[in-house]
């Protein structure tokens, strides 16, 4: 991999130059500063741009980065979040990564080199997210959000148990064929956890659990797909009397695709969502959904981000918040 001298010498300048080039551009004259962005790009040189970018004077601004505002859940979050910054100096500077992990560094990145003096991230599989490693190196404060990973500052419900609560409130209004409907399950460590909930609900019922049905998270798009993917016509063994959605945006777009098909909810099979948004309960029939608290994890993670910052030791471990399981006309008993 290219390193900083090499960009120096393609640019034809110093590491210094470079170095400015990267951390404090507005001191670069633009005709350097673009030999080095050039050069940057030809050589595909990757700056490790983490704690050096923090070093410096606060600029109040706080980096948000979540998977996309599509999905309402996001949006409320965002809420939660300004909520907390509310009467202080410090402003969200937002990002979304499209449910793609690789575009997660990149991001990040981007946020940084705007000098933020935290970060608020959604990242795909936090478990697996080797940045962390280097936040804690660097001295990086950050926050996950919905990301319920041991022994991180993060704050979420417990994903896994809540998806059980959801299946179980199913199979005791008497379902036994239950199917999980997810987005790509690579793309979500919540995903991941839910489905882990799914199965546990079924196996502690003594019941048998199917792989989850994946399709794309962009539903309106994928109408086709889906309906191929939810009645699986070439098994003659899939017949769910519910199906639990990994959210509720995902919930309401398999309602439209199964009612597409002539399928009626709840009279031929119930629908169960996970969040808990507002216009689930707008719906008709309204919404059963597994409702985890938005506005407030984007609120607590705000602000224990805030006591982090400004020297406190608050951002601590995990913050796993309540949820409850909501009932709603999508699911009738079986």
């Amino acid at each position: 991999m290219p390193d900083i001298r090499d960009v120096a010498q393609y640019a034809g300048c110093s590491i210094a130059t470079v170095s400015r080039a990267i951390n404090a551009p507005e001191q670069v004259r633009p005709q350097m500063r673009a030999r080095v962005e050039a050069a940057i790009a030809a050589l595909k040189f990757r700056p490790n741009s983490l704690g050096r970018q923090l070093r410096g004077e606060r600029t109040g601004l706080i980096g948000v980065m979540l998977p996309t505002l599509s999905n309402p859940v996001f949006a409320d979050c965002v809420e939660g979040i300004e909520a907390a910054l509310a009467g202080t100096d410090s402003r969200v500077l937002l990002v979304t990564t499209q449910y793609d992990p690789d575009r997660e560094r990149n991001a990040i990145e981007t946020l940084l080199r705007q000098r933020v003096d935290g970060l608020l991230l959604t990242l795909a599989d936090a478990g697996r997210n080797s940045l962390l490693a280097d936040f804690a190196a660097e001295g990086v404060p950050y926050q996950l959000l919905y990301n319920d990973t041991p022994n991180q500052p993060c704050v979420s419900v417990d994903n896994r148990r809540a998806a059980a609560d959801g299946v179980a409130m199913l199979i005791a209004q008497g379902h036994r064929d239950i199917a999980m409907v997810t987005g790509a399950l690579h793309a979500s460590d919540r995903a991941q956890r839910r489905y882990e909930g799914y199965r546990d609900a079924m196996q502690a019922a003594g019941l048998t659990p199917w792989p989850a049905v994946e399709v794309d998270f962009n539903v309106g798009a994928h109408a086709e797909s889906m309906r191929e993917a939810l009645t699986r016509g070439t098994d003659s063994r899939w017949h769910p009397t519910a199906l639990f959605c990994s959210n509720d945006l995902l919930a309401l777009g398999v309602m439209r695709a199964l009612r597409q098909t002539g399928m009626r909810i709840p009279e031929d099979i119930s629908i169960l969502g996970f969040d808990g948004l507002v216009f689930g309960e707008l719906t008709a029939p309204t919404l059963a959904t597994v409702r985890q608290p938005s506005a407030e994890i984007g609120r607590r993670a705000a602000q224990r981000l805030l006591a982090h910052i400004g020297g406190q030791d608050a951002a601590g471990q995990a913050l796993i918040l309540a949820h409850e399981v909501r009932m709603g006309g999508t699911v009738r008993p079986c």
